[in-house]
């Protein structure tokens, strides 16, 4: 009996070291065997712990999705309009064209030109349709890489959106930055900027956030916009506007695309990436556009062709849903007038809660100055906290927001600002 347990055991362990070596021999001869597991992306881990946080007053202040008063997502009504009425055209689900529809790429153009643009009359411009705002950076950071005849540098504003290094990178440009933010008065770095700006070299490429910095919430004003063009100008650098949020910052396209508009009166030749995703809550129909403000409509012509050539093995054509709720939107008067009312209402309920936490804040006795809470715009607010602060706030609070202070202003909601406030407050005292 005991002979027979001895070699059960025996069996046991040959057993299992036969599988372990057969494990490692599969391991080491896999082609995927020596691919590391990579880092979880930070927005979705805060969303992750989130969702099993028990606490009923928690909030998640990670998303960058705009949520409405109740922390839901929102259609927008002029959306659900123009979905029935594309239901009624009964379309087909044919290709679209390498560049996207035509009605798409006009509309796009003119909403951020502006109707009597000289550039969209005169066909000046190149347009295509995206795969949203990150597919249009790609087209752009992919044409620049292949055809820009400066210097291959991109100079990033300090801090920029997450994906922007990555995304250039990825293209074949060298990722380079300049100062933007300032920490101390968690506003603009005006006088760094554009000390900054004097001294890159001539012939290089500056990405510049239209409207609505993401992440800080910190835009340049009209009159700050009209010194860095006129240095951008001097230095002969080259301009890339990022414009993903026109009418959601202010809830006016006209004046969210001041800044595009104005660099063009300057007599700059610009590249243009756009996003609905944010203004017409198309996040997951990926409609955006990619555009290069030319010379005459010849150079135009000539930069498209080469465009499409590089979108052909990207992913040869366009989704088209989201792309014909936007031109359904804009084509017609008075559904594109119901559209605007609609993202003035999500600005102004982003505006609306920025403005009762800073009271909150005050109100509480916070020795801290919170201005630059309404001063930033956007969806994004640089708070200023410090990552022991944020992770105090998550920790005794059941706050969910990144460790730079960075939180989303669409997760903030009348029924969560009182005690969002008090939150802060208590960990900042």
């Amino acid at each position: 009996m005991a002979c027979s347990k001895s070699f059960q055991r025996s069996a046991v362990l040959l057993r299992n070291s036969t599988t372990f070596e057969g494990f490692m021999a599969k391991r080491a001869s896999s082609w995927w065997g020596a691919v590391q597991m990579g880092p979880p992306d930070v927005i979705l881990g805060v969303s992750e712990a989130y969702k099993k946080d028990s606490n009923p007053k928690k909030i998640n202040l990670g998303v960058g999705a705009y949520r409405d008063d109740n922390g839901k997502p929102f259609v927008l009504p002029s959306v659900k309009k123009a979905s029935q009425r594309l239901v009624e055209k009964n379309l087909d689900h044919e290709y679209s064209p390498i560049g996207g529809t035509a009605e798409f790429c006009k509309n796009s153009i003119k909403l951020a030109l502006g109707e009597d643009s000289q550039h969209v009359a005169g066909g000046a411009n190149a347009t295509v349709q995206a795969i949203s705002g990150t597919g249009a950076l790609r087209i752009g950071g992919a044409f620049l890489a292949s055809f820009f005849p400066g210097v291959k540098d991109i100079y990033l504003p300090t801090p920029s959106w997450g994906n922007h290094g990555p995304i250039f990178r990825h293209s074949g440009l060298n990722v380079k930055a300049y100062r933007y933010y300032e920490p101390s008065t968690c506003g603009f770095d005006f006088k760094g900027a554009l000390e900054d700006l004097s001294k890159i070299p001539e012939r290089s490429i500056v990405l510049l956030h239209a409207c609505a910095h993401n992440p800080t919430g910190v835009d340049p004003k009209p009159e700050q916009w009209a010194e860095m063009s006129a240095v951008i100008k001097q230095r002969n650098l080259y301009p890339f506007f990022d414009m993903a949020y026109q009418g959601f910052a202010s809830g006016d396209v006209n004046k969210d695309a001041l800044a595009v508009r104005s660099f063009l009166k300057d007599g700059h030749q610009i590249a243009l990436a756009q996003s609905f995703a944010k203004n017409m809550g198309l996040y997951g129909e990926r409609a955006g556009a990619f555009s290069l403000i030319c010379a005459d409509k010849d150079e135009a012509d000539r930069t498209m062709s080469q465009i499409k050539i590089l979108i052909r093995p990207m992913y040869s054509n366009p989704p088209i849903h989201g792309a014909r709720l936007v031109a359904e939107i804009l084509s017609d008067a008075s559904l594109r007038k119901e559209w605007l009312a609609d993202v003035k209402l999500m600005a102004d309920r982003i505006i609306s809660v920025r403005s009762t936490l800073q009271n909150n804040l005050k109100k509480l006795g916070s020795a801290r100055n919170w201005s630059h809470i309404t001063d930033q715009i956007g969806m994004f607010c640089f708070t200023g906290m410090n990552q022991q602060q944020c992770e105090r706030l998550t920790k005794e609070f059941s706050v969910y927001l990144t460790k730079d202070g960075r939180i989303s202003m669409a997760g903030v909601t009348s029924k969560n600002v009182d005690y969002l406030a008090q939150a802060i407050h208590e960990v900042t005292k």
